[in-house]
This record gives C-alpha cells, sequence and structure tokens, in this order.
C-alpha cells in the first residue's frame, strides 16, 4: 500500500499552443506582419524626397506647427502695430506678412499633394490586392457550390437552394459586371 507522502506520476497532458493575442488566429497574425513589412518596406524604398515631403507634412499637421505660427505672427503683429516696442516696426503695412504666408502656403499645398498622391499609390495597391482577392474568392467559392451540388444530386438530396444553384455555379466575369455599371451610369 502506497503511502501518503509519496503520489503518483501524473498521465502527461496534450500540449496545446499558447493562446494568440486577442484571438487572432497565426494565419491573420502572418498576414498583419506581412502588411507591417510591406509598408516598412515602402517607407525604406521612398526617394529622399518624398520623405522631406512627407516629414514637413507630418509637422505641418502637428499642434507644434500651430503654436509655432501663433508665436511667430502673434510676435511680428504685435510689434509691427506697435501693440510691443521692444524692437522697431520693420512691416508697419504687414504686406511682408502676408506675402510671406502666401508662400509658405504655396510650399505647404504642394508638400501635401505629394503625400497625398504617395498614400493614394499605396491605396490603389491595396485596392488592386482587395479585388484580386475578391475574384480568387468568389472563384472558390462557386467551385465549391458547383462541388457540394455534385454531392447532393448525386445523393438525391432536394434542398431549397436548387432553383438558385445553376446561377451560383456561374463564375462571376469582372469585366461585364463593370460594364453594366458604367452603362447604367454607376462609378
Amino acid at each position: 500500500m502506497p503511502r501518503q507522502d509519496e503520489q503518483k506520476p501524473l498521465p502527461a497532458l496534450p500540449t496545446y499552443p499558447p493562446p494568440q493575442p486577442g484571438g487572432l488566429s497565426p494565419a491573420l497574425m502572418r498576414n498583419i506582419q506581412t502588411l507591417q513589412e510591406r509598408r516598412s518596406a515602402a517607407e525604406r524604398d521612398a526617394s529622399m524626397q518624398e520623405r522631406v515631403a512627407e516629414a514637413i507634412t507630418r509637422f505641418t499637421g502637428s499642434m507644434a506647427f500651430v503654436y509655432l505660427h501663433v508665436v511667430l505672427f502673434g510676435f511680428w503683429s504685435l510689434v509691427n502695430s506697435g501693440l510691443l516696442p521692444i524692437l522697431p516696426k520693420w512691416d508697419a503695412s504687414f504686406v511682408i506678412l502676408g506675402t510671406s504666408a502666401s508662400v509658405e502656403a504655396i510650399f505647404l499645398s504642394t508638400f501635401v499633394l505629394i503625400s497625398q498622391n504617395r498614400m493614394a499609390a499605396a491605396a490603389d495597391k491595396r485596392a488592386d490586392l482587395d479585388l484580386h482577392i475578391s475574384l480568387l474568392a468568389e472563384h472558390e467559392v462557386t467551385k465549391l457550390v458547383a462541388m457540394v451540388s455534385a454531392i447532393t444530386e448525386h445523393l438525391g438530396i432536394q434542398t431549397e437552394a436548387d432553383p438558385e444553384v445553376d446561377e451560383l455555379r456561374q463564375d462571376v466575369a469582372p469585366d461585364a459586371v463593370l460594364d453594366e455599371i458604367e452603362r447604367h451610369g454607376g462609378s
């Protein structure tokens, strides 16, 4: 008879993989990592001009840029209106300030447009990828419908979906869909 302080070894328990963060599947985690790597590669491959434009756009879209302009334009206005007589007026009519602000606006809008063009190109690539994946998924679903339909026919099973199955078995021609949308004035 075994003594109380002796214990039998526990049977080996099955090993389960650790839970994924937030319940994400390994495939989804790989996809997220791939997207992050692609974005990092795109940032590394950007030209120096694109990087400069992006940095300027990022700064001009910040509150630090707003604060800097409040201080600069406020100081300029106070001195040149005579309310802060620590320096002599150098732009009493504010023409230099207005001209400087206009030139700055021209350059800033150009930098913003450069950044938007780069973002639009990236969005176009993602839209193309989405379209390709959607078309592939539609094709696969069509094949699955055909296979399941063949199985139900072979087993002699009747379903409520039978009248629609012939239509669902047909592959969708994307160019025909786009042509029809364009004929009816859709965008």
